[in-house]
């Protein structure tokens, strides 16, 4: 066995793949202090007949009962249930054009009409950002939109935005992530609910290369991707319309080739989970319709719609014990909460758990989309309106699962840890003290015990117990927090098991749960 191999295990999925990594290109990138424990959802309040009916900002609070009269026949909701659903993250460097990309998708899917995508177009104008149009469709809110003109005018997503699209065998979710790397925790929130990614690069001169290189965030949305469970990855190459690109395959390959060693050594099989395509986001090639031969001749590949509807559905257990991490709660008619349904099913009338508080509730509606529906499975994304709990009774993290078989709620836990860098001089030794990230989990931690060192070539524990390890080491420790949080063995579990730590902006290691303490 070798050191790939281990990277491979604790960064929690294996791939066929005979290339072999080193522990430096397994780092990611610095980024300076930022809060880790900042709100990690969007909270949009819709502008009076101005938010189209497609976009799901997380915390948006229209009225259930609004939402009630547009309840489905059996025959509707047959079709919603019919078609296969998937969750996409947009990831990659500020500027990139991951929120442009998504306003595109919406608009060539039919979800915004000629008249909004003129509105954007003139308030993107009026502040003097012709080329931000597209964007304003994701980011729909005027808080947001605002933000766009914050950080040296740049244009960036600062939370997570969320909208659906369709096509003929997909029903999409579309989590546009931030990629400013002072909200890395934000995109840590949007890519823990994604089943694929979509790695947006830029082709201009110099912008691939800012991302990419150290400081870059291209790296870190990668290895974070992947430590979340983004198994499947479509790395969309933006940008190629620019003048310094002019299409060009030169310049395409030439990404294509330093991406490819990046994404095998951080866990990817690249044959097999990986695929580029090239694109316009400003300009809508290449993503509904594929290429014109006399735009890009040299481009035989599907268009992004294809790419994305031959995804395939991960695995899904719709008669496990039901899970459903809680990214967001309000008040509408009672309490609403909402999340990602990580395992079972939900129906109007049953009885579940809030945990870690233990709190009895009753399902009294739900809703998929716009949708109000009588059952929901795996892999949706929910808005389930509860009575037994008060909304401020209710944080991020909480689960909402089944009574029979409650998630487990612990303040101390086993895991198994690879220290990809921490910060300049420091050690990870008992009494380090970092952020962690698990499913919707932000908490502070404290390593309290460093059990066994493993030895990267054998993958056995080594004889003596570590004091302290460094950069590139495979450690076993204990883990301690100040509050219940909820949280499963990997084994049993992986959406609910798999983490990473990170303090003062920067990801210093990922692990996975592997045991349990009381």
């Amino acid at each position: 066995m070798d050191i790939e191999e281990d990277i491979k295990a604790l960064q929690l999925d294996s791939f066929e793949e005979s290339h072999i990594a080193s522990a430096d290109e397994a780092k990611p990138d610095e980024v300076p202090k930022s809060d880790d424990t900042c709100k990690t959802e969007v909270e949009i309040k819709p502008q009076e007949n101005s938010v189209p009916k497609h976009i799901e900002p997380e915390g948006s609070q229209g009225t259930t009962e609004e939402k009630e009269k547009k309840t489905p026949s059996q025959d509707d909701e047959a079709e919603i249930h019919k078609k296969r659903h998937l969750n996409v993250v947009f990831i990659g460097h500020v500027d990139a054009g991951k929120s442009t990309i998504g306003g595109q998708i919406l608009f060539l899917s039919g979800q915004v009409d000629d008249r909004t995508i003129q509105k954007y177009e003139k308030e993107a104008k009026d502040k003097s950002r012709e080329s931000w149009y597209m964007a304003y469709i994701m980011d729909t809110n005027e808080e947001e939109r605002d933000k766009l003109l914050q950080f040296d005018k740049q244009g960036i997503t600062v939370e997570v935005g969320r909208a659906h699209f369709e096509t003929e065998t997909t029903r999409f979710t579309i989590l546009d992530a931030p990629g400013h790397k002072s909200y890395v925790p934000n995109m840590i929130s949007g890519a823990s609910q994604a089943d694929i990614g979509v790695l947006v690069i830029s082709a201009r001169k110099g912008e691939f290369e800012t991302g990419y290189e150290r400081g870059g965030q291209t790296r870190e949305h990668v290895q974070l991707a992947k430590t979340l469970g983004v198994t499947k990855l479509l790395i969309v190459v933006n940008k190629m319309d620019e003048p310094t690109v002019n299409w060009s395959k030169e310049r395409y390959d030439e990404i294509e080739g330093k991406m490819v060693p990046f994404l095998k050594s951080s866990g990817y099989n690249v044959k097999k989970d990986v695929q580029f395509l090239p694109i316009s986001g400003i300009l809508g090639l290449n993503l509904k319709t594929r290429l014109d031969k006399t735009t890009c001749p040299w481009w035989n590949g599907p268009c992004l719609f294809e790419a994305l509807d031959a995804v395939e559905v991960p695995p899904r257990d719709p008669k496990g014990p039901f899970r459903m991490p809680i990214i967001d709660k309000f008040k509408d008619m009672g309490t609403v909460v909402m999340g990602k349904v990580e395992s079972g099913s939900v129906r109007e009338g049953d009885s579940l758990l809030v945990m870690p508080n233990k709190a009895a509730v009753k399902v009294l509606a739900v809703f998929i989309d716009e949708d109000k529906v009588r059952r929901a499975g795996p892999g949706e994304n929910l808005r389930v309106r509860v009575s037994g709990i008060e909304e401020e009774d209710i944080l991020s993290g909480f689960v909402l699962c089944s009574v029979v078989k409650p998630v487990p709620a612990v303040t101390e836990f086993v895991a198994q840890l690879s220290i990809l860098e921490l910060l300049d001089n420091a050690i990870f030794t008992a009494g380090y003290k970092a952020v962690l990230h698990i499913h919707s989990v932000v908490e502070e931690c404290e390593i309290v015990e460093l059990m066994q060192q493993i030895d990267p070539k054998t993958r056995k524990p080594m004889k003596k117990k570590p004091l302290y390890v460094k950069n590139g080491a495979f450690v076993v420790c204990r883990v301690q927090v100040n509050n219940l949080i909820c949280i499963e063995k990997f084994s049993d579990f992986p959406q609910l098991g798999r983490f990473t730590l990170r303090t003062e902006g920067k990801t210093v290691a990922v692990g996975k749960v592997t045991d349990l303490l009381p």
